[in-house]
């Protein structure tokens, strides 16, 4: 393989030793910041139906609780993905809206949805047949 214009330690099997896992794998560390368990309904909903109320926002994802909510809100605030709005009047009010470093995720949503439709089914599939068929198990003369 010729790996002058190949990425840097493509066509390796193995990690050098002392490498960090970011640096084997770029997309790692928006893996991590994106794709977290909640993070990626909240930043879908707020793209979806914009600028919410936490009651509402809840309501639109579904099972979260109020707790865990409240914790992925703040990480994305602080992330940069998601904006509060505090309005100092009575009772107060809280708006969350996803960030412009937030909505430049849309394209990537699209392209993933876009994915899910096209290929859920074939991995379904590949379930099913991997399932239904016979695994050796080791010492039972498989």
């Amino acid at each position: 393989m010729d790996t002058s214009t190949a990425p840097r330690g493509a066509g390796t099997t193995a990690r050098s030793p002392g490498v960090a896992p970011e640096q084997a794998c770029p997309i790692s560390p928006v893996l991590d910041i994106v794709f977290s368990r909640w993070t990626t309904p909240i930043l879908w909903t707020l793209h979806a139906f914009g600028r919410q109320r936490f009651v509402v926002l809840q309501r639109n994802i579904g099972t979260i609780t109020p707790k865990v909510l409240t914790q992925r809100l703040r990480q994305m605030e602080r992330d940069g993905l998601v904006v509060r709005t505090y309005h100092p009047e009575v009772p107060p009010r809280v708006e969350y809206e996803i960030s412009a470093l937030g909505s430049s995720l849309a394209p990537l949503f699209a392209h993933l949805a876009n994915w899910s439709a096209d290929n859920l089914p074939r991995v379904e599939q590949a379930r099913r047949e991997f399932d239904g068929a016979e695994v050796p198990v080791p010492g039972r003369g498989h």
